[in-house]
């Protein structure tokens, strides 16, 4: 196939000519959902967000927002057969607000895409030869890549003539040197399948690294983060100046941290014991390591809230699944500073890390040697803003930096479509 077409930087930021579009739509397409947010890009104000669940059911919903000023949330209920039907119904809200997507203004629809393997290691705009290297790559992604295509064929046919771009979850962490990214197996058994870590989430750990070192008054070449992206999905990166030297996810999003239903890091001689004496299936061990385990397998609960009422009044079922939460974060910490020798900072961020004061104080309690520490009353403040959590006299900043995965597809895109100035 032919190379994917490079783009600049994610944080650039072209001036477009004027008259020129600057719109961008992002949509995240799951297998029966449809996320998306509207941005204009000249000043990154966010004008509509929404989504689309249970597609194909006979109770789908959508819900839709305008962010301009006075814009007031809708929903309709009802079915939607498929996501040609959703991305139509989306494309009708957008419209009632005057931002249709046959507006002028509208530069480039951007995809997330979860798996590009190690040929897109940049956003890239879609054709045909596209298009096949994502449908290759399902075999890797089974559950994420073909909703991924599904909808950017749905919206390729709402607007033949726009340019689509993918922007993939793999593609920061493709900065990896050999010796993080592949397992110790049989070199040529491992090519052969394509079975290496490639990682997930990187679009957020490429924002809130770069967001990180603007909080610290840097440029992000010149600092090195430990990014913990914990959400009922959560990873770790290890982010030396600005690029990704390793990451907790492999080559599913199965493997590292404690997540809301996966297991993270198990023996692998468990799933053949699952087999032997249990009699298990290999779809049976699938279901059990990726939405029976994790917190709501160790308690039954995912939500970290729920776990922490639950902590507060004595339940041991729930203080063990934190417990093991909380320990299997810290060695990552500890893993992730020995890998990169020096840490600037450590940045907690998605639903969990942004919210959840007790997981963030828990997960670095007892490393002040280390150099990490965080301050009571600061890391009790809730705020929207991005924020440094540890005291003046810690070595390594902490701090709460929410995420904008959307924001980041955006820039990621328009600065690929953009005309230079």
């Amino acid at each position: 196939m032919t190379a994917p077409t490079p783009a600049a930087p994610a944080d650039s930021s072209r001036a477009p000519s004027s008259g020129a579009p600057t719109r961008v739509l992002v949509l995240n397409s799951g297998s029966s959902s449809v996320k998306y947010q509207l941005l204009d890009m000249e000043d990154g104000a966010r004008l509509a967000a929404g989504l689309v669940e249970r597609i194909g059911e006979e109770t789908s919903r959508l819900a839709h927002t305008p962010l301009k000023e006075g814009g007031e949330r809708r929903e309709r209920t009802g079915p939607i057969a498929d996501h040609a039907a959703a991305l139509k119904a989306v494309a009708e809200e957008l419209t009632a607000d005057g931002l249709g997507l046959d507006s002028p203004e509208l530069a480039a629809i951007g995809h997330r895409v979860v798996h590009g393997g190690l040929r897109f290691t940049e956003p890239t705009v879609i054709d045909d030869a596209v298009l096949a290297e994502i449908e290759r790559l399902v075999p890797v992604a089974p559950l994420h890549n073909p909703a991924n295509l599904v909808g950017i064929r749905t919206a390729m046919d709402l607007r033949p003539d726009l340019p689509q771009v993918a922007v993939f979850d793999t593609a920061f962490h493709t900065t990896m040197p050999e010796s993080a990214a592949r397992y110790a197996i049989d070199v040529e058994t491992a090519d052969a399948h394509r079975i290496r870590r490639y990682g997930f989430h990187g679009t957020s750990h490429a924002y809130v690294s770069r967001e990180t070192a603007r909080l610290l008054g840097k440029a992000p070449e010149e600092v090195n983060v430990i990014v913990l992206h914990l959400g009922n999905g959560a990873s770790a990166s290890a982010v030396r100046g600005g690029r990704c030297v390793d990451t907790s996810m492999g080559l599913t999003p199965l493997e590292g941290l404690v997540m809301g239903t996966r297991s993270g890091d198990v023996d692998p001689a468990v799933t053949f014991h699952l087999k032997r004496v249990a009699g298990m299936s290999e779809d049976e061990v699938d279901v059990l390591l990726n939405k029976r385990s994790g917190l709501i397998g160790l308690c039954g609960d995912n939500d970290m809230r729920e776990i922490r009422r639950r902590v507060e009044e004595g339940d041991e079922r729930a203080a063990l699944a934190f417990d093991i939460y909380i320990h299997r974060l810290k060695k990552y910490i500890g893993a992730y500073y020995a890998v990169l020798g020096r840490v600037d900072a450590v940045a907690f961020t998605a639903g969990v890390g942004e919210n959840a004061a007790a997981v963030r104080e828990a997960a670095v309690a007892g490393l002040e040697e280390l150099g990490l520490a965080v301050d009571a009353d600061l890391n009790a403040v809730r705020s929207g803003g991005a924020r440094i959590i540890s005291p003046e006299y810690a070595r390594v900043a902490v701090a709460v930096v929410p995420t904008d995965e959307e924001l980041e597809i955006a820039r990621q895109t328009f600065a690929l479509v953009a005309p230079a100035p």
